[in-house]
């Protein structure tokens, strides 16, 4: 039994069910025979790997998705092995270099290398497999490359990201990269140069309650917890969901479908079901601006240490922790309010760089709960 998140998935473009003109323009670059090296950004849940896997669809057919586990051995420039698992199909290669730290450019260089020196065969055109690519809706054009999916490139390093470039020049007859990233502000200019960029926003609130009556009228037995589809009920609902995700589709499905799991009837007023790594970063926030002491700081380094062992990202901690503050400054107990939040968010984003170029995380997420204590404490004593 597999999550809805999964089990709803689209296979291929025909299957998105928004951003219409995006995955009409994905498949024209799948179908001209001159592929781009692509840059896909856009917020979390917006569906950017989604559609990045239907067009490799588009481009081999359902190939692509017989997928396997590889682990590569690398060696650094100090003679210390690392390990990296690679995901792979017989047409593409998937790899996040950013969980090798400040060694990701020997990923970089090694892997790259060795999948661009070795050219991709492509048996379709000898096999007359006319039909499949029919269905598929691959084109039967023969690839003489291979695609390597890089996701997390905001978080490559800068030398990474200049053996990136180099890569890109020198194989580009025999491999395309795919960049997949949140934002492209740390992209350096050089790869943002050879890639063609596309933007995935995320799906309005009409789009997103289009999925899940999709999802609904699929599972009739789950139907039957929500309300009627023509109820006004539905529509808040949803509304509330992807309220309570930020519009992250993947978020708001699994939302649904926890709803579904815990609760025998569902309408509007139903509490939204908020994930738990949630619940703990605004009981932290709470307690910080309720008093501020180095026991209060041990706390909350035990916290942050607990976040981080359970595979939340530093970065979306940071986030989450400064948008939480700067709700609950507002509470009163501050003289300058705005002033604060000002020096928050001044602090968020000196301590999200050092995120970037430092390797222990819990250092800096500490060093920003610490700065915004003195915040907060400063602005008391000038009362």
């Amino acid at each position: 039994m597999s999550l809805w998140a999964d089990k709803y998935r689209p296979r291929t473009l025909k299957q998105l069910d928004y951003h219409d003109e995006i995955s009409h323009r994905l498949k024209s670059l799948a179908s001209s025979g001159d592929f781009p090296h692509l840059l896909v950004y856009g917020p979390s849940g917006a569906g950017k790997k989604t559609r990045v896997m239907a067009t490799l669809n588009q481009l081999y057919g359902s190939s692509v998705e017989k997928l396997k586990v590889d682990v590569k051995t690398f060696t650094t420039p100090t003679n210390r092995k690392l390990e990296f698992n690679v995901i792979s199909s017989s047409h593409h290669f998937e790899i996040t270099p950013s969980d090798m730290g400040n060694n990701d450019r020997v990923v970089i260089q090694d892997l790259l290398k060795e999948v661009a020196q070795v050219e991709s065969i492509d048996f379709s055109s000898i096999l007359h497999r006319a039909s499949d690519d029919a269905n598929n809706g691959a084109t039967a054009t023969k690839k003489h490359f291979k695609v390597v999916i890089i996701n997390e490139a905001e978080l490559l390093t800068r030398d990474a990201q200049a053996a990136l470039r180099r890569t890109m020049e020198k194989y580009s007859a025999t491999i395309r990269l795919i960049l997949i990233c949140n934002s492209t502000s740390s992209i350096i200019d050089p790869i943002k140069s050879r890639t063609l960029a596309i933007r995935i926003p995320a799906p309005t609130v009409t789009e997103s309650s289009k999925v899940f009556s999709k999802i609904l009228s699929n599972e009739s037995q789950a139907a039957r917890v929500f309300p009627d589809v023509s109820s006004s009920d539905r529509v808040t609902v949803f509304t509330n969901i992807c309220s309570a995700s930020d519009r992250n589709l993947r978020m708001g499905i699994m939302m649904l479908e926890a709803l579904y799991m815990n609760n025998d009837v569902v309408n509007s007023s139903t509490p939204m079901i908020i994930p738990d790594w949630v619940v703990v970063i605004r009981e932290m926030v709470v307690g910080i601006c309720k008093e501020r002491n180095v026991s209060r700081l041990q706390q909350v380094r035990a916290v942050l240490y607990e976040l981080l062992a359970h595979s939340i990202p530093a970065k979306l901690i940071l986030k989450k922790l400064t948008l939480e503050l700067w709700g609950a400054v507002g509470n009163g107990q501050f003289k300058n309010v705005d002033d604060i939040k000002m020096k928050i968010v001044d602090a968020s984003s000196t301590f999200d760089e050092r995120l970037s170029l430092g390797s222990k995380d819990i250092f800096h997420l500490e060093g920003f709960l610490t700065k915004v204590m003195v915040i907060m404490e400063t602005d008391l004593l000038q009362k």
